[in-house]
């Protein structure tokens, strides 16, 4: 007996609906997702396309160029889970919170990526309420990838602040933030360790030399006499010796 209403035939069209709407429609939500992340990695500098096609892996990226920790991604997966398995308290309070917690952090990542190509915080709201757009945008227009902007607030926070490095994928200088003690923003100047001098050690001095000091020079003015005058000569010496009377005897002639 046939169908009169055609029952079967509207239960396979909701079968083909149902296969759409859980197969083909979120793979090719996917595959646009990861053309769009593509393009943006491109602009970043990241090496390597397939990155972008890599579940999980194309987030953590993306979380990495808005100056987040790319292991918030696995982070708030873990606690999804935590919450999925745990009935009630999970299902009503840790999902819901977790839900909330990484739109978020989604948020804040996709604020940092847009400064950097160039575009305003308030096109965040863009992407709050349309996501693909947002991404295609950044993909496909004439906006160059600029890290230089300032540093994230959160940057040294050991949670949120991105700290890894990737063979492949740009180090981002706007996430490294000044820490507390090693100098103040402006100039990122380290202070001088204090400490650090030696004490100065006694007897290094060498003394000092007697005798190098020169002599007074003499005074320019007229020569004072002495006090005392000087002592009289003394007596003239005696007189010489007498010449003897007789004469020396010739030695030539005998004695007498």
């Amino acid at each position: 007996m046939n169908d009169y209403y055609g029952y079967d035939g509207l239960s396979g069209g909701a079968v083909v609906a149902l296969i759409l709407v859980y197969t083909i429609l979120p793979l090719a939500i996917y595959a646009l997702y990861s053309w769009f992340y593509m393009k943006i990695f491109e602009k970043a500098g990241v090496q390597g396309k397939w990155r972008a096609w890599v579940p999980v892996y194309s987030t953590m990226i993306f979380y990495k160029l808005g100056d987040l920790s790319p292991w918030l991604v696995l982070y708030l997966m873990g606690a999804g889970i935590v919450g999925a398995i745990i009935p009630f308290l999970g299902w009503f309070l840790i999902l819901p919170l977790v839900g909330i917690a990484g739109r978020v952090i989604d948020l804040i990542a996709a604020w940092r990526v847009g400064l950097k190509l160039q575009k305003d915080a308030v096109w965040v709201v863009l992407y709050f309420f349309l996501p693909p757009v947002w991404l295609g945008i950044n993909a496909f227009d004439k906006s160059r990838w600029n890290p230089a902007i300032q540093p994230a607030s959160w940057a040294a926070n050991g949670l949120l602040g991105d700290r890894t490095v990737w063979d492949g994928i740009p180090a981002q200088a706007s996430a490294a933030a000044p820490n507390a003690g090693y100098g103040s923003p402006q100039g990122y100047a380290q202070p001088g360790p204090q400490g650090y001098a030696p004490p100065a050690q006694p007897g290094y001095a060498p003394p000092a030399q007697p005798g190098y000091a020169q002599p007074a020079a003499p005074a320019t003015g007229a020569p004072v006499p002495p006090a005392t005058p000087p002592a009289a000569p003394s007596a003239p010496p005696a007189a010489p010796p007498a010449s003897p009377t007789t004469p020396p005897t010739d030695p030539t002639q005998p004695p007498a």
